[in-house]
C-alpha cells in the first residue's frame, strides 16, 4: 500500500528494510514499562498495526522477511526508490544493543547485508539503525563502516560527520528531525486531522526536514491519512526526494559526537548528535 501511495504522488523515497525474522511481538514485554505502555495505548497499536503483527514471533520464530518477501522488496527499487539496510533482527538489535558484544552486533549487520545482497544482487550503500539505537561503538564496527552514509540519529536535519574516538568518520549521518506518527498523534479522527496539520506546519518554514513513515502504519491503517498528507503537502509546494540525492547536494555541518538522548513520545534512548566540544 505504501508503495502504491508514493507511486500515486510521483514521490521517490528512501526505504530502509529489515531482512531477517519478524519478531515484533517480542516487544510485548516492554508493556511493563509505563512510558512504552502509554505510547501503545495512545497510538492504539492494535488497530494501527494489527494483532497479526503485534503477536508475530511470540510463540514461534517470526517469518524471515528477506526470504519470504523478496519479490516485494525488489518492487521498491524497481519503482525508483533508494533502498538501504535497516536490520537483520529488528527486535534483537533494539533490546540487545546495550548488552550484546561487538562481535554479535557486527554479525547482525553482516547478516543483514548478506540478505540484502541476496535480494538485490548488490551491496547496500546506506543504513539506518532500528529505533535510532546507535552509538560510537556501533559506528566503529567493521561491518558498519562499509556504508557510504547512514541515518541513525534524531536531530536537526543537517548532515554531519560523526566523531569516533575523537576523529571524524568519513561516513555522513543524516538526522531525522520530524516526529513519527506513533510518537505524537492522538487517537481518533480528530487526532488524525490534527496530526497532518501539525506536521505540515512544522514543514512550512522553508527548511529541509526528514520524515520517517512506516509500512505498518502509513502503509496500513493510516494509508488514507498519509495519502491526504501528501496531497496537502503538494498543494503547499512541499516536495520530497531520496536522502541520498539530498545529501549529494548538501554541505556537511561541523563534525559532531553522538550520544544517547531522548525524544518526546518515544520510550527509551535514541542516538542524538552533540557538538564536538560537548
Amino acid at each position: 500500500m505504501l508503495l502504491r501511495t508514493l507511486r500515486k504522488h510521483g514521490i521517490r523515497a528512501t526505504w530502509f528494510v529489515t531482512l531477517g525474522p519478524d519478531n515484533m511481538g517480542r516487544h510485548a514485554w516492554r508493556m511493563l514499562r509505563p512510558t512504552f505502555a502509554l505510547k501503545m495505548l495512545r497510538s492504539r497499536a492494535a488497530s494501527l498495526y494489527g494483532w497479526d503483527i503485534l503477536l508475530r514471533g511470540t510463540l514461534w520464530p517470526g517469518p524471515r522477511i528477506g526470504a519470504g518477501l523478496a519479490a516485494q522488496l525488489r518492487d521498491i527499487e524497481a519503482d525508483g526508490h533508494e533502498v538501504g539496510v535497516h536490520a537483520w533482527d529488528h527486535h534483537r538489535w533494539q533490546v540487545g544493543i546495550d548488552r550484546l558484544p561487538d562481535e554479535a552486533l557486527d554479525a547482525e549487520i553482516r547478516r543483514a547485508c548478506e540478505a540484502f545482497h541476496t535480494v538485490y544482487a548488490r551491496a547496500p550503500e546506506c543504513a539506518a539503525a532500528p529505533g535510532w539505537r546507535c552509538s560510537e561503538r556501533v559506528l566503529s564496527l567493521p561491518a558498519s563502516r562499509a556504508f557510504r552514509w547512514r541515518s541513525d540519529c534524531r536531530g536537526r536535519a543537517r548532515p554531519f560527520l560523526p566523531m569516533v574516538g575523537g576523529v571524524p568518520l568519513q561516513q555522513p549521518q543524516i538526522p531525522v528531525d520530524l516526529p513519527t506518527f506513533d510518537e505524537c498523534a492522538q487517537p481518533g479522527a480528530r487526532g488524525d486531522k490534527e496530526w497532518n496539520a501539525k506536521l505540515l506546519m512544522r514543514m512550512s518554514d522553508g527548511q529541509p526536514h526528514v520524515l520517517t513513515v512506516h509500512a505498518e502504519s502509513e502503509g496500513g491503517a493510516k494509508a488514507q491519512l498519509f495519502d491526504d498528507f501528501l496531497a496537502q503537502a503538494a498543494a503547499q509546494g512541499i516536495t520530497f526526494g531520496t536522502l541520498g540525492s539530498w545529501l549529494a547536494a548538501q554541505s556537511l555541518d561541523e563534525p559532531r559526537a553522538v550520544a544517547a538522548g531522548q525524544v518526546t513520545g518515544r520510550e527509551g534512548w535514541v542516538c542524538v548528535p552533540r557538538s564536538a566540544a560537548g
